[in-house]
């Protein structure tokens, strides 16, 4: 998975509001806003970010992965045959892990790949993430939508608009919107997340971030920094 371009961030300058494109519910551009400081213009910790992607990454593992050994598999209890004059290799046992059917030799148990982060960090690397694709100008910010009945084409033909198509997109409301989230669903590579329940390896998977106003709002509250 390619992460950003930390690298390109050197060439921005501290203390810049970051800017994004404003567009209205049907796609057309109105020009540009200013994004909030809290959430978009902090330095990009890239460790942070790592740390928080390999977090969410392992907590989504079931964990659930077993094979039985040796001392688990049924039967074995006598000699299989005799120990010499068969021609064949001496063998005590049929739970043995060369023959087929037989133990795992170190195989997998269920187990729990959690990990656990601060708080802290957690919301440093969401605001990272944010402020590093907010500089390289992969924020987008849009009216909200306010659809009552599931529109794929309608929503297939704003993103066209946006010039967003055929990309990995990111779409942040503030409430959950059956009607949106139906009309996305269809199109490949759209996803649709609350503001409150933004990740950061949300962020880092798209190479668009497309927030409505409320759900920027949401998130300032949700995330604003301790």
């Amino acid at each position: 998975m390619e992460l950003f371009s930390f690298g390109r961030l050197n060439s921005y300058k501290e203390g810049i509001m970051a800017t994004a494109k404003w567009f209205e519910k049907d796609g057309t551009e109105k020009g540009t806003r200013e994004l909030p400081d809290s959430l978009f213009g902090c330095e990009v910790n890239e460790h942070a970010v790592h740390e928080a992607v390999v977090a969410y990454l392992a907590n989504q593992r079931q964990g659930a992965a077993s094979a039985k050994g040796r001392s688990e598999i049924a039967g074995g209890g006598g000699k299989p045959y005799r120990q010499k004059g068969t021609g064949r290799a001496r063998a005590g046992t049929i739970r043995s892990p060369i023959w087929r059917g037989g133990g795992v030799v170190f195989g997998p148990h269920p187990r729990d790949y959690r990990i656990n982060l601060p708080k802290k960090v957690k919301r440093l690397a969401l605001r990272s993430a944010l402020s590093a694709r907010a500089k390289e100008g992969s924020v987008m910010l849009i009216s909200d939508l306010d659809y009552t009945e599931p529109k794929t084409k309608m929503f297939a033909s704003l993103l066209k608009n946006m010039d967003s198509h055929q990309q990995k997109i990111l779409f942040v409301i503030d409430k959950t919107n059956v009607a949106v989230v139906k009309s996305a669903r269809n199109i490949p590579g759209v996803k649709v997340v609350l503001g409150s329940m933004l990740t950061t390896y949300d962020v880092v998977w798209a190479e668009k971030v497309i927030l409505t106003e409320s759900a920027v709002k949401v998130m300032e509250e949700v995330f604003k920094s301790e």
